[in-house]
């Protein structure tokens, strides 16, 4: 009896962890230094809440764009208990990110992971400020990758590609806050509960950095425009074989005096090339809508009743109102 105590109080001491709980610990207790919970002021009465990550020592935060809508600035409080004054540096509601800028005091960044090369099954832990219990950790894993994201800005909708699906518990206060990979690296900020058990995270990729650049550097972000509604249709067969290409995106809707419409594009056509990269959704041509695009010649290769044609757009910034 005397020997089965003495192990058992050697048991009790070192209290050992099984990996999921240590990789788990280890990522919360990496990341939860750099998460905010906020609350959105305006006109100094508080408006709502969630969450944010600090991504620079100098001052700057992530959040997602729905949480400081309609807020003139932010009160940001920390793991240690600091509590900050921050400004809304730029939103943007159609990636639904935001970014923050505080001037009070250095921050504790977190270091920014690489979505792309997450795999479903693995490991997550989603850290914020759920139902204002700041610093709220829960973990899960990566259920989808790939999602799609509607979004808004007043009457123009965007679709953001490569949403993270996971089943770590997210409540309304987790929005803005850490998605991390087991290595503690910010892979995700979480934007919206899409059901019982499921969250949705838009990604830490090449195309967010370069959102979160603009929003940083100047405010907002820049998009060009070109005016065209549709949808994937396969491409006529012996126009699909001459191509190698399947499908294109059936036009369904010319935007009155767009570019699209100065290039004499119409409804019917049938669109697989812009600049010279093939398309085969919405989506495709999406991405090709960025800054570089404003008031460039873009060359649009289309398929109108069998024939192959070219014409050239001019694709405007984009200019929404919320």
């Amino acid at each position: 009896m005397a020997r089965f105590a003495l192990v058992s109080e050697r048991f009790e001491e070192e209290e050992p962890l099984d990996a999921y709980s240590r990789a788990v610990i280890e990522a919360a207790e990496r990341v939860s230094p750099s998460v905010a919970a906020v609350e959105v002021l305006r006109g100094g009465r508080t408006r709502g809440a969630g969450s944010a990550v600090a991504i620079t020592p100098d001052g700057f935060l992530l959040t997602s764009a729905h949480v400081v809508a309609g807020g003139d600035g932010v009160q940001a409080t920390f793991d240690d208990g600091r509590v900050l004054g921050a400004e809304i540096r730029g939103r943007d509601p159609l990636s639904d990110l935001a970014v923050l800028r505080t001037h009070d005091g250095e921050l504790a960044p977190a270091e920014l992971g690489d979505a792309s090369r997450l795999r479903v099954g693995q490991l997550v832990v989603a850290i914020g400020n759920p139902h204002g219990f700041g610093g709220s950790v829960t973990a899960g894993v990566v259920s989808a990758l790939g999602r799609s994201l509607p979004t808004r800005a007043g009457a123009t909708m965007r679709v953001v590609d490569d949403v993270i699906q996971t089943d770590a518990a997210l409540n309304p206060g987790n929005s803005g806050g850490a998605l991390a990979d087991s290595h503690g690296r910010v892979v995700g900020i979480n934007t919206a509960v899409a059901g019982v058990g499921l969250g949705l995270a838009v990604p830490v990729n090449t195309v967010t950095r370069e959102i979160v650049a603009s929003l940083m550097r100047d405010g907002r972000v820049r998009r060009a425009y070109l005016g065209i509604a549709g949808g994937p249709r396969p491409l006529p067969p012996r126009v699909a074989r001459e191509l190698g290409a399947r499908d294109g995106i059936e036009i369904v809707e010319v935007v009155e005096g767009s570019p699209a419409a100065a290039a004499g594009l119409r409804p019917g056509d049938i669109v697989f090339a812009v600049g010279g990269e093939h398309v085969a959704g919405p989506r495709d041509i999406q991405g090709k809508m960025l800054a570089d695009a404003i008031g460039a010649t873009t060359r649009i290769e289309l398929v109108r009743e069998g024939t192959v044609l070219a014409v050239e757009a001019v694709p405007r910034e984009l200019v929404f109102a919320e």
